[in-house]
């Protein structure tokens, strides 16, 4: 089972799942998931609307199940600063009923996408999995308050549970026009209508971008690896960015230029993000197969040539 199977990165996933052979089940609510994620394997799979906040319809659809890919969840930094008790609800109260589903059903193992947002800044850089978390929005404590959650399952119930802490995932099907939408697809967007960029800061804070199709090979690393459950692994890209760096790739590969705005920094946000991949790497076997800048290329071809048919 994938929850939230329609969303970006669900979808990869569910795509990634059946082209090596397994038999899908998608539980989406649809609140910000799209059927056209799911378009090319949709008479592949079996897709069940539901709400992860819904314990009883959820526990309904995980009968049979052997593996959830848990990534269903309320993504937004600045929605969680503006309503935290609704983040809260979806995130840890959503995420411990995939959890008690999954225990009940006899799942053999609980996949859960988690967030780099839970280390903060920290004063050292690149992060490891052991660096004391310190959050810095009611998003990044609801995806810790999951992880612990699910190494609590394992610990007591002998659920295996493996976590992922994204790193900002970009790539095609990635909406630019959702108000929680991630900067790449939004400036692609904003380029190709020539109009100006807005940056909140100055531009030096940096990113660790991981292409799709790689975080979604990571899920699939994470239940079929032996010896990785209980474990939390960053995955991440090849290395991290500024913005501004990023602008200027960007404005490269369209062949043009457009004005870029600083506008003030946005609350809970953080200043360096950059991931140590090492254990991943070396535990669960991950390495990026696609470098940033040809991820880049391939996702601003992707939305040039939507624009062309829109």
């Amino acid at each position: 089972m994938v929850t939230g199977g329609a969303g970006f990165i669900g979808g990869h996933i569910s795509e990634l799942l059946v082209g090596e052979g397994h038999d899908v089940v998608v539980y989406d609510d649809f609140s910000t998931g799209s059927p056209d994620n799911l378009a090319a394997v949709a008479d592949r799979i079996k897709i069940i609307r539901g709400d992860i906040r819904d314990i009883d319809a959820l526990s309904d659809a995980m009968r049979g199940i052997e593996f959830v890919i848990h990534q269903a969840a309320e993504i937004s930094n600045q929605k969680s600063v503006e309503d935290p008790a609704y983040v809260n609800d979806v995130n840890v109260t959503g995420t411990l009923n995939v959890l008690i589903a999954a225990r009940d059903a006899g799942a053999k193992r609980f996949v859960m996408a988690s967030s780099c947002a839970v280390y903060g800044d920290t004063g050292s850089r690149p992060q490891r999995e052991d660096f004391l978390p310190h959050p810095l929005s009611p998003y990044g404590a609801s995806k810790l308050c999951g992880e612990h959650y699910a190494s609590v399952f394992h610990q007591i119930y002998g659920l295996e549970t493996v976590v992922l802490r994204y790193f900002n995932v970009f790539g095609p099907r990635q909406n630019p026009h959702s108000q929680y939408a991630a900067v790449i697809p939004i400036f692609i967007d904003r380029i190709l209508q020539g109009r100006e960029l807005h940056i909140y800061g100055d531009g030096k804070q940096t990113r660790d971008f991981a292409y799709v199709a790689d975080v979604a090979r990571a899920n699939y690393l994470a239940c079929v690896k032996d010896g990785v459950a209980g474990g939390v692994f960053n995955i991440s890209g090849e290395r991290s960015i500024d913005l501004n760096e990023l602008v200027r790739l960007l404005q490269g590969t369209a062949g043009r230029e457009v004005e870029v705005v600083y506008d003030p920094p946005k609350i809970g946000d953080i200043k360096y993000s950059s991931s140590d991949p090492s254990r991943a790497r070396e535990v669960l076997g991950y390495k990026p197969s696609v470098t940033f800048e040809e991820g880049l290329k391939r996702t601003f071809a992707y939305f040039a040539a939507k624009s062309r048919t829109a």
